[in-house]
């Protein structure tokens, strides 16, 4: 299968494009690198059934000329991170919305088989844990820039929805719950990353907010392995959401500690009130766990690695950049 990628220089596609090589698939991925890195797909340059194109994908002409040899298309492309999403929230949503919409129009352009990254920010401050695909949402006002990207994500959804509903597009949206792992960067406020590095480098280990938030992290590879079973599966999985994230809840305080335990740092643990780390007004969401119900009814798709062996990867990887920066 020939697959276009939009944002594969980023970490989810980076780690997508190395298993589909793998298996035999011919890749061209569209990063313009503002969040990608091109450090993350070097080791696939030189690869016959890889190419690259640096561009925006506000680009009709070179997003045309990609979809034209595509049989799929992963939609990864956005603008992601609390960090990002609070001080540039125009950027925000311009870059979600109208790079979704000029995916979806060169897609229907070529039948495309499509896939639509969402997030579990979409479901907002609901309170019904574990989140289910068929929930009411429930977003903060519109005045704090922080429910931006919860937004324009929906909007992505909708617009992909609608293109399977009124033109046949086999479109499958998927909403990802802090899929982490090794080449994770921490620049835009992703926090196990954030986390690790700063223990290795025994600095203070921050905490926005009182660390009573829970999350629920989902590795790398069992995100990509979901979101390969999906693409293989246009028929049965055309037109709807599926959450993708493990089960495995815990608050951001026991996080830090299993951190610190599994380090063998000498840091000391520093809070920090939201309105310091972002923005005054800063809501934030105080549980976040997926029913992965219906992935699982869907491809019969399980996570397969705990906490443990989450961080144990992101600590190794990240003693390897630490060794080779020094």
């Amino acid at each position: 299968m020939h697959i276009l990628i939009t944002g594969g220089a980023g970490f989810i596609g980076s780690h997508l494009i190395r298993n589909l090589l793998g298996r035999g698939d011919t890749i061209a991925i569209l990063d313009n690198l503002s969040t990608g890195n091109f450090d993350n797909i070097r080791e696939f340059v030189g690869n016959p059934r890889f190419s690259f194109a640096i561009d925006e994908i506000h680009n009709t002409l070179v997003l045309d000329r990609l979809a034209s040899q595509a049989d799929a298309i992963v939609h990864l492309a956005a603008a992601v991170g609390v960090q990002l999403v609070v001080e540039r929230p125009t950027e925000t949503i311009e870059t979600n919305v109208l790079g979704t919409h000029a995916v979806l129009t060169a897609a229907r352009r070529y039948r495309c088989r499509t896939l639509i990254a969402s997030t579990s920010e979409v479901y907002g401050k609901g309170v019904s844990i574990p989140f289910r695909e068929d929930d009411d949402l429930l977003l903060g006002p519109s005045s704090r820039s922080r429910w931006s990207y919860a937004a324009s994500k929906l909007l992505d959804e909708f617009l992909g929805l609608a293109a399977y509903n009124e033109h046949g597009l086999p479109v499958t949206v998927t909403r990802f719950f802090n899929t982490v792992g090794p080449g994770q960067t921490g620049r835009y406020g992703m926090v196990v990353p954030r986390l690790v590095r700063q223990a290795l480098r025994h600095e203070p280990l921050t905490i926005y907010g009182d660390g009573e938030q829970s999350r629920c992290f989902c590795h790398v590879s069992d995100t990509v392995r979901a979101l390969q079973d999906l693409l293989d599966r246009p028929e049965s999985t055309a037109g709807e959401i599926y959450n993708i994230g493990s089960g495995q809840e815990v608050t951001i305080n026991q996080l830090v500690q299993n951190v610190i335990e599994r380090t063998d740092t000498t840091s000391t643990i520093k809070y920090v009130p939201y309105n310091e780390a972002y923005a005054p007004g800063f809501e934030d969401m105080r549980r976040r766990v997926p029913d992965t119900t219906k992935l699982n009814q869907a491809i019969g798709w399980k996570p397969t690695h705990d906490l443990t062996k989450i961080l144990d990867d992101v600590i190794a990887y990240e003693q390897t950049r630490l060794t080779t920066t020094t």
